[in-house]
């Protein structure tokens, strides 16, 4: 499993590097125009996104900041989110490949943001949701991008592996 995630981990870098290559080339108009997505705009989306790294970052392992709130804005300029995302995904990365079989079996308790419930389960299946979560929005952020007539890129894992960092999981 070790091996699993950290292939999940690379390609969630890598496919958010190419989900802001692209939203970089939006206009502020367009960026945060309400294409009634589930959090109406891409500014909403990614941002969104960020926030619930953070949040479940900081249940995995402890450590920086966890938002209150799904709908949280981080950063109002988009300039600052993609720093922000940059810096995120390298500490998904570090902290992924730092898991051995023992964590990945292993479990955790948190409180969750939306009920404030104590949960406790199994790393694994949450690590999944984890990666799951990011593909279920960028699969959003695409058909934001569609419907602006922009040309969305491909988030296909089988593209990820076929590059240099993505070879060694294939």
């Amino acid at each position: 499993m070790e091996q699993h995630f950290r292939m999940f981990a690379a390609y969630n870098r890598w496919a958010n590097e190419r989900l802001y290559a692209v939203a970089a080339e939006l206009d502020d108009e367009e960026y945060r125009r309400d294409m009634r997505a589930f959090f109406a705009s891409m500014h909403g989306t990614l941002n969104h996104l960020l926030v619930t790294d953070r949040i479940w970052l900081f249940r995995f392992s402890g450590e920086g900041e966890a938002p209150k709130a799904l709908d949280a804005i981080l950063f109002d300029r988009f300039e600052d989110l993609k720093i922000a995302r940059v810096k995120e995904d390298v500490r998904i990365v570090d902290w992924v490949n730092s898991l051995d079989a023992a964590a990945i079996g292993g479990r955790f308790t948190y409180t969750t943001v939306s009920d404030m419930r104590t949960i406790s389960q199994r790393l694994a299946p949450a690590l999944a949701h984890l990666f799951n979560h990011q593909t279920h929005h960028r699969g959003q952020a695409h058909a934001i991008l569609t419907a602006l007539g922009k040309t969305a890129p491909s988030f296909d894992l089988i593209q990820f592996q076929r590059t240099e960092e993505g070879r060694p999981y294939a």
